[in-house]
């Protein structure tokens, strides 16, 4: 019988009699399609509570080994980008998806987020036209979608 049940971001941890813990991790941390489309719904909630602007997510799915999904944002200037990121970096670890890899975080030019499952890129307009990845990967059958 447990003695305390405590839940920390979506992850319930029980302190039964005699010391002993078990963890139940959040339904995030399935694999597949389904976990896949989780964390694209947290990261799209996350951008857009901080206000980013110009908002694209592309289905890469079956078309790239690195993820399923690519996001792409812009921020309006190198304090905003830095400030997207960090915010998105706390909500998926507060929701138990673990740490991302993240690339260019210091700068705030561009900010690459890698979940395993979403790519995320953060950019300053100017440094999101010249890369134009969006376009990159975005075939005329592609599925993009603006939010």
């Amino acid at each position: 019988m447990p003695v305390l049940s405590l839940r920390k971001g979506k992850t319930l941890t029980t302190v039964h009699a005699k010391g002993r813990t078990s963890r139940v991790p959040p339904k995030s941390l399935e694999r597949g399609a389904d976990a896949a489309a989780r964390a694209l719904e947290l990261v799209l909630a996350s951008v857009e509570d901080s206000k980013a602007e110009d908002i694209v997510s592309i289905n890469i799915a079956g078309k790239s080994a690195l993820g399923d999904y690519m996001v792409v944002v812009t921020g309006r200037s190198n304090r905003h980008v830095s400030a997207i990121a960090d915010h998105l970096l706390r909500d998926l670890k507060d929701e138990g998806f673990g740490p991302a890899r993240v690339e260019g975080l210091e700068a705030g030019d561009w900010v690459l987020i890698d979940t395993g499952d979403v790519i995320v890129h953060v950019f300053r307009p100017e440094i999101r036209e010249f890369y134009n990845i969006e376009k990159m990967w975005a075939a005329p059958d592609e599925e993009e979608t603006r939010h």
